[in-house]
């Protein structure tokens, strides 16, 4: 199992698989570097990756969003990406490895034409970039012991029923369970997911707060734990949906709006949205709602 060392870094509201699930691209594994053709820059954006064949896909080795098992690339963006770009007529990704704080410089940069790491969607970064649509949401869940003995279902169970519940350092849930009135002394910080599955297991905290996607990428290989169902938390009477999407250099607004096109096919299927990324995590609860708007997201 990959670790997680970018999570508390992500974004997900200004912070931030299965084995099986295999990601098949023609021409996947082919290097890349900043010399390579087809910057896509500017008007006909699409049909200069048409005539390359290629779009260059920047990812940053975290699971399950985009990372490298072997020599393939996999997980839900460049798994959702290539499906997305195979409909428009470029059928092969060329993955470009980037340190997490260096994804948008890289693609200011030219160095690719894409970000496929499952980027959170902020104000912030829409300063330096365009996005996409949300591509995907991350409700929250609660990794418990098998059998849940404390029965519980979200922050509301938890803090009726008195438990102790582990976050992330740095990560955005400690605001959550602090939102929903959880004691402070019952919040515990970790530094990374798998302590929080330890701490579970040894009954140090009686709940791990994190994503839903995290959490059941993380149980797979922590047999003696399971994940609620995932909820969505709210701060000031305000839904945390944490959404992710695409990224692409300003210019190439052709290029996403295309992208968007594509994209609004797959998350109005729910069948074929789950198909595609259940091996990575993702199920019917992080398809983004309708209404959910970059746009929107992007005033912050």
């Amino acid at each position: 199992m990959a670790d997680f060392p970018h999570l508390s870094r992500r974004g997900f509201l200004n912070r931030s698989a299965a084995v099986g699930g295999l990601l098949v691209v023609p021409g996947l594994l082919s290097a890349c570097s900043k010399t390579d053709a087809g910057s896509a820059d500017g008007e006909g954006a699409l049909d200069k990756l048409r005539k390359q064949g290629f779009v260059r896909v920047a990812y940053a080795n975290e699971a399950p969003y985009g990372y490298m098992e072997g020599k393939t690339l996999k997980g839900e963006a460049p798994a959702l990406h290539a499906e997305i770009f195979k409909a428009l007529g470029v059928d092969e990704l060329k993955p470009t490895l980037s340190e997490w704080d260096g994804l948008i410089p890289g693609l200011q940069a030219g160095k690719y034409d894409v970000v496929s790491a499952g980027m959170a969607i902020t104000a912030e970064r829409c300063a330096n970039a365009i996005f996409s649509e949300p591509e995907f949401i991350s409700p929250t869940a609660l990794m418990v012991k098998k059998g849940n003995p404390k029965k519980l279902t979200d922050l509301a169970s938890a803090k009726a029923a008195g438990v102790t519940v582990g976050v992330m350092s740095g990560a955005v849930e400690a605001s959550y369970a602090k939102g929903a009135g959880i004691d402070e002394g019952k919040i515990k910080t970790l530094q990374k997911p798998q302590d929080g599955a330890d701490a579970v297991k040894g009954g140090r905290i009686d709940a791990f707060l994190l994503t839903g996607i995290s959490l059941r990428w993380l149980a797979k290989t922590n047999p003696d734990t399971e994940v609620t169902e995932a909820f969505v938390p709210e701060l000031d009477g305000v839904k945390q949906f944490s959404p992710g999407g695409a990224v692409f250099r300003k210019g190439n607004e052709d290029l996403r709006d295309s992208f968007n096109r594509e994209l609004k096919k797959i998350v109005s299927d729910k069948s074929r949205y789950v198909e595609l990324l259940q091996a990575y995590g993702f199920g019917a609860t992080e398809i983004p709602p309708a209404t959910l708007k970059t746009a929107d997201l992007c005033k912050g």
